[in-house]
């Protein structure tokens, strides 16, 4: 298929600054709604059973490709000819499986998958002909992730962490002793270890080594044998360094940092001097990927203001986007988005129309094709809002970006009814990317608002550390800021606007209902946290750390855990609220959902939740994100409507 059509149906009003001190703000008058006669509501089906995909691997010989999809409901394993074709599925689970790998060798594909969502992950494997599973790892008391395999395919690199442990490690599985040695042992809770490449003889492995919220690192190498490491990046300035990739003539590896002025770029590191030169030199966020079999090329991505696009340049020299639709174009590959003899990409790419589906480009003749199609055909033909980018002004002045689906004809009467939904992380972002969520509360005529706000990430180190020690502060008040943005539009009623977020927006919409409980008036909470403190008695420890990074020592700083919990302010809130939650949730354990009910309960609020069995961070099984959606818009129409 030729891309020229595609590239053409670009989103209303999304025009980009070139950084993003340059963005202006956004006139509120300027917001359309489209006019289009066939617009309906989408059922909430159609979206679920539309394919979600991820994760892929080339075969050696570059005829196949694995990958994983929920085609059945679950995420499981299966692999497709690299020309296209109907995939066949390798394994069947109700658990999720993720980042498949195939060896070297051709004869094996690895991946990883946890029990009930519970991130406790163990490694698997299964001949790439077809077979029995085989369990490489099986600990239940100890994660393992993101395997690599070495150039001879007998042994495999891989992140581990114990249960209790707040940190992940290094370690490395011989495949036919199979047994594990672990190579770093981390003393410092809030560092990281994640290997990323084997140097060709398999005496190597380097590895990033960082804090949890991605604002220090550094590059090492270390001996697989002995477990000696030498930091190939050594800094004593607050700095990122990260490596993506090794080239295959062992000399460089490709990497990102924020070295400078705080903004993400791409870099190529010179192993034997140590010196950093400059592939991308930008104020928007820009992310190594991989380098071609041979050598001479390399990929990057770059994320301008919530959309990213694939950069292929010859190593060194200056890189040129790949002609892919706009939307979310990332190499969803591992370990390259190469293929074996170099002359083709594997890509996936998604819009906020568009749901996600794997791409092949090829290098030669600058063709793409479509190797997935994930979109049921009702979906396909079913008409939904382009994406609009806006950018308004916070209380103190701050520019602000934000996502906005406006449904198709409305009447800028001041009466629609509107959802704000701040993302998760702090350290996330809100993306162009295909949300079912919001597409079906936009079809059903909500205008959706999703802010990047301080402490998001794609807009420079300073950005993100805004709400270091203020979650639920400045943060939030950005978020209050879209509801007047929302207003000025002239077709939003004050009276009539919601919230719903989950992870951190699910905290944001717990705040937002008892800290300023007069802006929303009904909202959706899924897996939010309610008190920072029980959050440190129940969550994984690596997630304490995570906590500690942002609000600071739980001891000196008991005031600022205190103003920045919901569970101060809930007693204020008026808003009827519902509450989603996974049981099996490390990150933000059921009891911060059971603690906001209970509150709410004894104040004679009106309160509704639902608990799902054999689910973590989120909801993963078709079933579960169905209902999850269904309660969300049935809740926001019987408050807002």
């Amino acid at each position: 298929m030729r891309i020229t059509a595609l590239v053409a149906a670009s989103s209303l009003l999304f025009l980009f600054a070139r950084s993003p001190q340059e963005r202006t703000v956004t006139d509120p008058q300027t917001v359309v709604s489209q006019k289009n006669d066939a617009a309906k509501p989408i059922p909430i089906e159609d979206l679920y059973f539309t394919r979600s995909v991820s994760g892929a691997s080339w075969s050696p010989d570059g005829k196949e490709i694995v990958f994983t999809t929920n085609l059945t409901g679950r995420f499981n394993l299966w692999k497709v000819s690299s020309d296209g074709g109907w995939p066949l599925q390798l394994v069947q689970s109700d658990d999720r499986q993720q980042r498949p790998v195939w060896s070297p060798d051709g004869k094996w594909i690895l991946w990883q998958q946890d029990h009930g969502g519970d991130e406790m992950y163990d490694l698997f494997a299964i001949p790439a002909g077809g077979g029995a599973t085989i369990n490489l790892t099986n600990t239940p008391a100890t994660s393992e992730s993101a395997p690599l395999f070495s150039e001879d395919s007998k042994q495999l690199a891989f992140a581990s962490k114990r249960k209790e442990d707040p940190s992940n490690d290094v370690a490395v599985l011989d495949l036919t002793t199979k047994q594990i040695r672990s190579l770093t042992h981390e003393t410092s809770g809030d560092r990281n270890w994640q290997p990323f490449a084997w140097s060709a003889d398999g005496k190597a492995i380097y590895a990033n080594r960082g804090n949890i919220i991605g604002t220090d690192g550094d590059i090492y190498r270390i001996d697989a044998a002995t477990g000696a490491a030498e930091n190939l990046t050594a800094h004593s300035d607050n700095r990122q360094l990260d490596g993506a990739a090794l080239s295959p003539d062992g000399k460089t590896i490709l990497a990102g940092s924020d070295e400078k002025g705080g903004y993400r770029n791409v870099a190529l590191l010179d192993i034997a001097t140590k010196k950093l030169r400059w592939v991308t030199d930008l104020q928007w966020e820009a992310d190594p990927d991989g380098f071609s079999p041979d050598g001479k090329w390399l990929t990057y991505v770059v994320n301008e203001d919530g959309r990213q696009d694939i950069y292929l340049a010859p190593a060194g020299g200056a890189g040129q986007k790949l002609p892919l639709p706009p939307g979310i174009n990332v190499p969803s590959v591992t370990p390259s988005a190469f293929s074996p003899d170099g002359r083709r990409l594997l890509v996936a790419h998604q819009s906020a129309t568009t749901p996600g589906d794997f791409w092949v480009y090829d290098i030669g003749s600058g063709k793409t094709t479509q190797l997935t199609h994930s979109a049921l055909v009702a979906l396909d033909a079913a008409a939904r809002p382009e994406t609009q980018l806006v950018h308004y002004k916070s209380f103190d002045g701050t520019i602000i970006s934000a996502l906005m689906w406006v449904p198709f004809n409305l009447e800028r009467n001041g009466k629609n009814p509107a959802v704000v939904v701040p993302h998760g992380g702090p350290t996330g972002q809100t993306t162009e990317s295909f949300s079912r969520q919001s597409a079906a509360l936009v079809t059903r005529g909500f205008i959706v608002i999703a802010p990047n706000v301080r402490g998001s990430t794609g807009y420079g180190q300073a950005f993100q550390k805004m709400n270091v020690k203020d979650l639920g502060g400045g943060d939030l008040q950005d978020e209050v800021w879209a509801t007047k943005f929302l207003v000025a539009t002239g077709f939003v009623d004050p009276k009539k606007i919601g919230i719903t977020g989950g992870s951190y927006g699910g905290y944001m919409t717990l705040m937002a209902i008892g800290k300023v409980p007069d802006v929303f008036a009904a909202a959706v909470s899924q897996y939010g946290i309610v008190d920072w403190y029980t959050m440190l008695q129940h969550e994984d420890p690596l997630l304490q750390e995570y906590e500690k990074s942002l609000l600071g020592d739980p001891v000196k700083d008991k005031a600022i855990y205190e103003a920045a919990s919901p569970i101060k302010y809930l007693g204020n809130a008026k808003a009827p609220l519902l509450v989603l939650q996974g049981e099996n949730d490390i990150r933000v354990p059921k009891e911060e959902a059971e603690q906001v009910v209970s509150i709410l309960e004894k104040n004679g609020r009106t309160v509704d939740s639902h608990f799902y069995p054999a689910e973590g961070h989120g909801f993963v099984k078709r079933e579960n994100q169905i209902d999850a959606t269904r309660r969300t818009v049935a809740w926001l129409e019987k408050y807002l409507k």
